[in-house]
């Protein structure tokens, strides 16, 4: 009798677990919207890759839509000889006056690093890249990639470490993303024009299909709706995300972040912006 109870309690619990598992995963957040079979999900919905090869590149894009938000995604990018490809994973609203906060990531010939260009978009103007090489080799394990968007400031994180910041400068006439609802979007392609070095390295064929993966995604603190027609809601078990900004030890990490890896600003190149840097270069 005991061992029948133990027996259907461990069965239970099983269960329990598998349900766990399967809550939030990949085919319940995303759907997969380009590539005619180049992306998949593994794993009853816990891993997700795309897939590039000669004739296409592939790509996915969020269920909800999202107004500001913490939001990780673990990602393991192309091995190898990736020059030339691009993985994107960013978050995006539509329109010609749209939003959009950008995690790139530029492939290299092996043995270089890969290039992580961040962007911010308002009302449809960019032109404020931020690039770095990261402290890790990003081929050989998952990372995690975090953006936190709140009403005061955007925080790019690279597993927990933050690497650049985008504050609301409102008040001192700059643009800044609160209103506009954003999917997210990721893909692998092909940018052999511009990628590496410029355009310099092309795609090396011989090396297709590449190939990068997707785990760990979290949304647990944010704002979202999943059609036009409702309201964007809020977790209602914590908001202290919200009002996140960087405390004294995380601003130490960016400077480290920044003073060793970065290797483009533009709010340093005064030569793009002969007439005078943007705005917010002077008040952060």
């Amino acid at each position: 009798m005991a061992a029948n109870v133990i027996k259907q309690y461990l069965l239970l619990l099983s269960l329990l677990l598998l349900i766990g598992l399967s809550a939030g995963s990949f085919y319940d957040n995303f759907d997969i919207t380009w590539g005619n079979g180049r992306a998949n999900i593994f794993e009853s919905g816990q891993l997700l890759t795309c897939t590039l090869d000669k004739t296409s590149g592939s790509g996915f894009q969020s269920k909800k839509e999202y107004l500001f938000g913490k939001i990780d995604m673990k990602m393991k990018l192309v091995a190898g000889n990736s020059a030339g490809t691009v993985t994107a994973y960013y978050l995006s609203s539509k329109g010609e006056t749209w939003d959009e906060i950008d995690f790139e990531f530029l492939g290299n010939v092996t043995g270089q690093p890969y290039v992580l260009h961040t962007n911010v978009f308002t009302g449809g103007k960019g032109n404020r890249e931020m690039q770095f090489y990261l402290w890790f080799d990003p081929t050989a394990d998952f990372h995690t990639y975090t953006v936190l968007w709140n009403p005061l400031n955007i925080i790019f994180l690279v597993d927990g470490i933050p690497i650049r910041v985008f504050k609301n400068n409102e008040a001192n006439g700059v643009a800044y993303p609160k209103s506009q609802p954003m999917k997210i979007y990721s893909s692998l392609w092909e940018a052999d024009d511009w990628a590496t070095r410029g355009g310099l390295i092309k795609t090396d064929w011989t090396n297709a299909p590449f190939s990068a993966s997707y785990r760990s995604f979290n949304d647990v603190d944010c704002c979202s709706r999943t059609s036009l027609l409702s309201w964007v809601t809020c977790n209602a078990n914590s908001n202290s995300w919200m009002w996140t900004t960087l405390n004294s030890n995380q601003y130490g990490q960016m400077k480290w972040v920044q003073d060793d890896y970065m290797i483009y600003n533009y709010c340093t190149d005064y030569k793009r912006f002969p007439q005078g840097l943007p705005t917010e270069c002077n008040l952060n």
